[in-house]
C-alpha cells in the first residue's frame, strides 16, 4: 500500500500550469514544510523536511484559487518517484508525494494570525472552501462558515 499523510505548511504560492491539448489540465506543484517528530534540547531549532507535493485537474485549481504561502494544509496522496536527465546530463532522481486529498488544518482567522475566534474544531473540505470566499457576513464568527445558497450540492462532501 503507498499511502501518504502529511501535516504542513506551504513554503510558497503554489506553481500552476496547464497542459496543452484539446482539454487543458491544470497541474499545480508546492512544497510542505513538515515538522520532524523527536524531543528537542535546548537551543536546538525545529527540524522540517520540505516535501514537494503535486496535485491534478481539480485540486490544482482548487490549490490556485485558495492556496497560499504559509497556509497550515492536510495532504493526503501516494509517493511517486522518477528520474530525468538535466542538461548537464546528469541523472536527476525525483521524489514527490501526488496529492489525492487537501483539506485546511486551521481557520482563516488562526492561518491570519488572529486566534481570537477560538480554535477550529474541524476542517474545512475543498467544497467548502469555495464558500469560504463568500462575503464576511456570511462568517458565523465561530470559525465556522455558512455555506451560502447556491452551492452546487454534487461538491460538498455529504448528501
Amino acid at each position: 500500500m503507498n499511502k501518504v499523510f502529511l501535516c504542513g505548511r506551504l513554503t510558497k504560492d503554489p506553481v500552476v500550469s496547464y497542459t496543452q491539448g484539446e482539454r487543458q489540465l491544470a497541474i499545480a506543484r508546492y512544497t510542505l514544510a513538515v515538522d520532524r517528530r523527536g524531543r528537542r534540547s535546548e537551543g536546538q531549532e525545529q527540524t522540517a523536511d520540505f516535501i514537494q507535493c503535486v496535485a491534478f485537474d481539480r485540486a490544482a485549481e482548487f490549490a490556485e484559487k485558495y492556496l497560499k504561502q504559509g497556509t497550515k494544509m492536510i495532504v493526503t496522496g501516494r509517493i511517486q518517484t522518477g528520474s530525468y536527465t538535466n542538461k548537464e546530463g546528469q541523472r536527476v532522481y525525483t521524489t514527490d508525494v501526488i496529492v489525492e486529498d487537501q483539506e485546511f488544518a486551521e481557520s482563516k482567522n488562526a492561518s491570519a494570525g488572529n486566534t481570537t475566534a477560538g480554535t477550529f474544531a474541524g476542517n474545512f473540505k475543498e467544497s467548502e472552501a469555495a464558500a469560504s470566499k463568500q462575503s464576511p457576513a456570511n462568517d458565523a464568527g465561530d470559525g465556522f462558515m455558512n455555506i451560502p445558497d447556491g452551492v452546487e450540492d454534487d461538491g460538498l462532501p455529504f448528501n
